[in-house]
């Protein structure tokens, strides 16, 4: 990848890709993501669009990656494990790597326009507490899902 900048009228002209959550037919977006555009792998850079109504993804907490999200335009309910915050323009919201489960629901008359930033580690755990399952993400195997309740904890010896 050459490309360092994207112009202002790249990015008006990018219609970014349409994504439904695979855990909630309501978490549906529009993501227009710069650093893939950059060749950026570390992190992920997003112009994130949300219509009325609908919620930005599934409410999820990561064990290992930190994320962030800073509002440009609409309003939204964010979900903070059991708090409800309205959120407008110009709020920032930080998500530590195993903090509290999160997510956005447009509460608005208009597209909410946010950006969305967070590291794209190896290896990552997701937990889906409405849904009860965790995702294991490690590279370069397949992603991996199974229900919290039948996790198995093995008392194994200490590697170190």
């Amino acid at each position: 990848m050459d490309k360092y900048r994207v112009s202002a009228a790249e990015i008006q002209a990018f219609d970014g890709i349409s994504k439904t959550h695979f855990l909630n037919n309501d978490a549906k977006r529009i993501n227009k993501s710069l650093s893939d555009l950059t060749g950026l792998t570390q992190i992920g850079f997003h112009l994130v669009e949300v219509q009325p109504g609908d919620e930005s993804t599934e409410m999820h907490r990561h064990h290992h990656e930190e994320e962030c999200v800073y509002i440009l335009s609409g309003t939204a309910q964010a979900f903070i494990d059991e708090e409800v915050l309205d959120v407008g323009p110009g709020d920032f919201i930080g998500y530590r790597a195993g903090g509290a489960a999160h997510k956005l629901r447009n509460s608005g008359s208009e597209v909410l326009r946010c950006i969305v930033v967070g590291q794209r580690l190896d290896h990552d755990v997701v937990d889906y507490p409405l849904k009860n399952k965790r995702l294991f993400r490690n590279q370069p195997l397949p992603w991996s899902m199974a229900d919290i309740d039948s996790l198995e904890h093995p008392q194994a010896g200490q590697k170190r």
